[in-house]
């Protein structure tokens, strides 16, 4: 069966990677773990280009890389949404003051456009299957449309860590696990250390390294 990757990218590293060195991770990798019975022959992989951060002003060059090294697997689509910087009021811990304005930056566009593109796909019959990457209950709706009304199945992988360092109780999507065909709720810390891309890569422009910060532990751990 042709089956399409759909990867939320950011309830991917919110969920699996952030703050571990396993964050040269390959999506296409992680899924086929999870469902080995799926042939994933193209994926769609949606994100946005993270704000300039004072904190860590290397952030967004390492997310360039790591974007040319996904896209140097082939047969993988980086879909962009974009950040919106608002300033909004908040309450604070220890008033006086009670309020104060932040300066928040919020994520746009990738989930309907992961939705948008899962049901169009689905409609015009340009895969056999399909999987999500994402734990976010607000795709129940587009995988129960693809399941009931296109017809075609669709699993999702709910890519909160559940082993390892700091890693979160399991939470499991009862919404998602009824609205998939198949599904998986969670990922190990193994399972993400198998599925890290080749610690150097290469495409048209040349050598792609894996940022030093992001070196993994040992495989066989």
């Amino acid at each position: 069966m042709r089956t399409w990757l759909y990867v939320d990218g950011f309830n991917l590293y919110y969920g699996s990677v952030r703050a571990t060195p396993l964050r040269w991770l390959n999506p296409v990798a992680l899924a086929q773990q999870a469902f080995p019975s799926n042939q994933i022959v193209l994926t769609k992989y949606f994100t946005a280009a993270l704000p300039p951060s004072p904190s860590d002003t290397t952030q967004a060059v390492r997310q360039q890389v790591y974007w040319r090294a996904l896209r140097a697997l082939g047969n993988l689509e980086i879909i962009e949404g974009h950040f919106r910087v608002r300033q909004v009021w908040a309450p604070v811990a220890q008033p006086p003051p009670d309020m104060m304005r932040i300066i928040r930056h919020e994520e746009k566009g990738s989930d309907i456009n992961l939705a948008s593109h899962l049901l169009a796909d689905g409609f015009t019959g340009r895969y056999d299957a399909a999987i999500v990457i994402s734990g976010d209950s607000d795709f129940m709706t587009p995988v129960r449309m693809v399941r009931e009304v296109v017809g075609r199945p669709v699993g999702v992988l709910n890519p909160q860590r559940i082993s390892g360092p700091a890693s979160r109780p399991i939470r499991n999507s009862t919404g998602l696990r009824q609205a998939a065909s198949f599904y998986q709720n969670g990922v190990t810390w193994s399972q993400l250390v198998r599925a890290q891309l080749p610690v150097v890569l290469s495409d048209s422009g040349g050598s792609i390294h894996r940022p030093s910060e992001w070196a993994p532990p040992d495989k066989g751990t």
